[in-house]
């Protein structure tokens, strides 16, 4: 008897927790939905002479990455590289030379990380200097040709630089990595689509 008792409270606890969690990725998927159809209507609304430069500017005044916006500090930072983890919250606080020089003493103690080398591109990046960043991006692939996060922000590195060819590039490597649906290949592909849309006026 007490070990059905027991039971049925363990069942109910996975239930509430597993009811926590899906209240949690719901709220998170529509604070990002609510924010990026906001973005993606400014870049809509944005006019042009149909120059690829100007659909490079346009690209360029776009949030970098839907995913970086998003970081909050979590317990998992606890047991990180300190200067890994200040180099995190320097980005979270869009301070890009306090997270360079944190990200960069944590890649010298963790030189096979591809996450650092992709956040410092995406550090770089942010202040528009961007072969730094593709530098970085680049690092990040050789050491995980599978980083998709890096394959995203390089692609949007090269639009940036009026490249679309790159971006494609990553583009089809991300369709290959990602066998079911994921962030990084939407993003990646809608925005290359509305490049290519402020590029044809």
């Amino acid at each position: 008897m007490c070990g059905s008792r027991l039971t049925g409270i363990t069942t109910m606890m996975r239930s509430i927790l597993i009811a926590a969690v899906m209240g949690v990725m719901t709220a998170v998927v529509a604070a990002y939905l609510l924010t990026t159809s906001g973005r993606h209507d400014q870049v809509r609304a944005a006019r042009g002479d149909g120059a690829k430069s100007e659909a490079a500017l346009a690209v360029d005044a776009w949030p970098i990455c839907s995913t970086m916006g998003s970081m909050v500090e979590t317990a998992d930072w606890a047991v990180l590289d300190p200067d890994f983890a200040a180099g995190k919250r320097a980005i979270v606080a869009s301070e890009w030379n306090e997270a360079i020089k944190a990200l960069i003493s944590a890649a010298l103690r963790d030189a096979r990380n591809a996450d650092i080398q992709n956040y410092l591109g995406y550090a770089y990046r942010r202040l528009r200097q961007f072969d730094p960043a593709i530098r970085h991006y680049q690092q990040a692939l050789a050491l995980n040709p599978r980083h998709r996060s890096a394959h995203e922000h390089l692609g949007e590195a090269y639009l940036t630089q009026g490249d679309p060819a790159k971006a494609n590039e990553h583009l089809a490597a991300l369709e290959r990595i990602c066998l079911i649906q994921c962030n990084e290949y939407d993003d990646l592909k809608r925005i290359i689509a509305t490049y290519d849309k402020v590029a044809k006026r």
